[in-house]
């Protein structure tokens, strides 16, 4: 790729593939919205401090002890987001006029795909079958294409799935160039294209008879030698013996498509394609997902070694054949310079709801802070949609941190067929469970180890040594994904990220110390506030209790409507709140998704934050708990599937994470009906009572889909009575608490 790069500079003046725009009018309004909001918060905090010393009692001190607490938080959260609106930029690119430099297929640089599944109950395998066809399928020479599928359950299924999609692939490409597709997803293509000709038809029986092959194993739950095509076939599925388990199973590595052997029905080669199963062992930890791709890091490099890398999620597809070339419009820019490790793609999805009922599209999270980020030294990693430089994962820009085999550098030349004795047992090796003990991958190589959000915190870790990245948002959709349509596997999730975020929060390299030092004030706040975004489950869980609470005692906490203190809370509540309004409006997104992010935000924090923030202090005490790996659920359940396209919550389930929902539910309309009794007995005099009465007012619009699956709903997603139940009882207990406290 360096030489690519030195003829890019020999035309640089003329090529100009890429073009950034920062936003000036926006740059200085969020400056000046920053000064004054800040300004709000030292005079809320003198509030507070005159508050906690002219306390009249010993309850009123602990009352204003925690809304303190809780302010603090917040205003930690609110100063470390400014950091994505100090110089936020939009990128553009021209891959027309790459031509110039990119004039034949050896021209271009190799590229290794890497795609993870790891259940083929929850990760169905015709879900990544699509993925797999829609990045083989890209407008990129094949013969500079693999793409690396992960099997991390081990699974008989998902080998047979990509039998059948080599097989379905030699003629879905040449279909795909001959007709100019766009969407190369098969699945999506069909389902989207409704008038099909009578060649457009054929190649869609061809796609139903693999789905209904593919999808007859995974009811059966194995592959019997009737469905195998020929002896090589069925000596691939050998090693599924009966002492074969997904913890516990030798290393399965099939050369599925070689590009220098196979060709497609127009005699053009086809990609390479390689299934990977690595070894596991019950005695050995895989590291998750981290340990899957360092696997595949290792692997490549024995057989393709290609200079750039794309990680996948299994449900991840590419939407625009174009990508690669988009990509190379940055890689191979050379004023970017040799420091550019890695571009990301917004993560986007298919089959939102109308108004994205469980806010999974998490737009500050994929698109407003990356576009921020990148006017810094760019946008942190996120697991999928991502094309790295393979020299980013050994070392610093200027300091190469030489892996234990020579083969396994990025500096190393694969001349050997993949398919070769001397690569599989190479590749065999580096794939074994053992092999990275005494080893630095994982920690000095490849993707990093020591947290379960392993994206951010590789992400992270090479911004740290020196690499930037940039954010490529195209107006085409690159990648699509699926969102998760029940509200557990949306909790399950965010909770596994906390457990994740807080062990690099609360490591040696917290961005608060060590990011600042190595990366700057801006950027390491970034990183800083994705670390600490569990701990908005602290001030959103006081919040939530005990404003109603003290109301039900009748206590008063905050300023009457006529002190010129109320104008602060009001003032930096509506500054808030108006501020992220606006950043949605402005991405082209509805007031409905707003208020829903917003809902959903304040649920993750009192359900998922808050039980994230328990397990990790349990597990940093050396307390055993009750968190394993969860793999978000891709499967579609048909009746699911309904009630999120008529935006129902889905509670359906017993899950302790809706305990605290469903109690902060009946308290707040309790504590509404106590403020009401309380205007009505004192004759309308409401000055006093009208900010608790707003929060908890706030809190019960919010909390009407919960109300609604306590009382009025009688479907499957229904709130379980006994948690209802549970919950109310709770509820009850904690107001006789505070009209018991004094």
């Amino acid at each position: 790729m360096e030489d690519i790069r030195a003829r890019a500079a020999a035309k640089a003046l003329s090529l100009n593939s890429q073009s950034q725009h920062p936003s000036p009018r926006a740059i200085t309004f969020n400056r000046l919205f920053a000064a004054i909001y800040g300004s709000a918060l030292l005079a809320l905090f003198y509030y507070h401090i005159t508050s906690l010393l002219k306390s009249p009692s010993l309850g009123s001190f602990f009352i204003s002890v925690f809304l303190f607490i809780s302010d603090v938080v917040l205003a930690f959260m609110w100063v470390s987001s400014q950091s994505f609106k100090m110089n936020p930029i939009r990128r553009r690119e021209f891959p027309e006029n790459l031509k110039e430099l990119l004039e034949k297929d050896s021209d271009f640089p190799a590229l290794d795909v890497f795609i993870c599944t790891a259940d083929p109950y929850k990760e169905p395998p015709m879900n990544v079958v699509n993925t797999a066809l829609s990045v083989m399928a890209y407008d990129y020479p094949t013969c500079k294409l693999s793409v690396y599928v992960s099997d991390d359950g081990g699974s008989a299924m998902t080998l047979f799935a990509f039998m059948e999609a080599a097989r379905f692939a030699a003629k879905w490409l040449p279909f795909c160039r001959k007709n100019d597709v766009v969407e190369r997803n098969p699945d999506a293509f069909f389902t989207s294209n409704h008038d099909l000709n009578s060649e457009t038809e054929e190649m869609k029986i061809m796609y139903e008879k693999m789905k209904m092959r593919v999808e007859n194993i995974c009811e059966k739950g194995k592959v019997g030698n009737e469905f195998l095509n020929g002896e090589e076939e069925c000596m691939a599925f050998n090693q599924w013996t009966t002492s074969f388990t997904p913890q516990h199973h030798p290393t399965v590595i099939q050369v599925l498509l070689e590009s220098s052997k196979n060709k497609d029905i127009e005699g053009e080669a086809l990609p390479n394609l390689i299934y990977i199963s690595r070894q596991k062992s019950v005695t050995s930890h895989h590291n998750f997902k981290a340990g899957a791709l360092n696997t595949m890091l290792r692997v490549s490099a024995t057989m393709t070694n290609a200079p750039i890398i794309l990680t996948l999620d299994c449900d991840t597809y590419s939407n625009d054949p174009q990508t690669p070339s988009r990509v190379l419009c940055y890689l191979l820019d050379p004023k970017l310079g040799n420091d550019l490790g890695y571009i990301q793609f917004p993560q986007k999805f298919r089959g939102v709801s109308k108004n994205d009922i469980y806010a999974g599209e998490l737009k500050h999270l994929f698109i407003i802070n990356p576009a921020g980020m990148d006017g810094l030294l760019g946008p942190n990693y996120v697991g999928t949609g991502c094309f790295f430089v393979r020299r980013a994962f050994f070392g610093g820009p200027t300091s190469l941190e030489s892996p234990e085999l020579y083969k396994l550098s990025p500096n190393h030349n694969v001349e050997s067929s993949i398919q070769s004795q001397e690569i599989l047992e190479l590749a065999h090796l580096v794939a074994g469970c053992e092999y990275e003990k005494n080893t630095k991958w994982g920690f000095k190589l490849g993707f990093k180890y020591g947290s379960l959000v392993e994206d951010y915190f590789t992400g992270y870790c090479l911004q740290t040594e020196g690499w930037k990245s940039v954010f490529c948002n195209p107006n085409r959709v690159a990648f699509y994904g699926n969102v998760p349509i029940s509200l557990l596997d949306v909790m399950n999730q965010v909770k596994r990220w906390s457990i994740g975020l807080l062990e690099v929060a609360f490591s040696k390299y917290s961005p608060i110390t060590f990011g600042v030092r190595s990366m700057g004030l801006l950027m390491g706040l970034s990183y800083a506030h994705y670390a600490f975004w569990p701990l908005w489950s602290i001030p959103v869980t006081l919040y939530a209790f005990l404003p109603q609470l003290a109301l039900i005692n009748g206590t008063h906490i905050f300023p009457k409507v006529w002190d010129p203190w109320f104008v602060v809370y009001i003032s930096l509540f509506l500054g808030a709140y108006g501020q992220n309004l606006v950043e949605f409006l402005l991405i082209g997104e509805t007031f409905g998704k707003w208020w829903n992010d917003q809902r959903m935000w304040s649920i993750r924090a009192i359900s998922s934050l808050f039980f994230g923030s328990i397990e990790f202090t349990l597990k940093s005490l050396g307390i055993n708990s009750s968190f394993h790996f969860n793999v978000t659920s891709k499967a579609m359940d048909e009746e699911q599937s309904k009630r999120y396209k008529q935006e129902l919550f889905e509670f359906g389930v017993f899950s302790p994470m809706f305990v605290p929902i469903t109690i902060a539910a009946t308290v707040n309309l309790a504590s509404v009906a106590a403020g009401l009794i309380k205007i009505w007995k004192s004759g309308g005099a409401w000055e006093h009572v009208f900010a608790q009465m707003l929060v908890a007012g706030f809190v019960v619009v919010n909390c009407w889909p919960v109300y609604e699956a306590m009382a009025l709903r009688n479907d499957g997603g229904k709130l379980p009575p006994k948690l209802t139940f549970l919950s109310v009882c709770l509820a009850l207990l904690l107001c006789f608490f505070a009209t018991s406290f004094c």
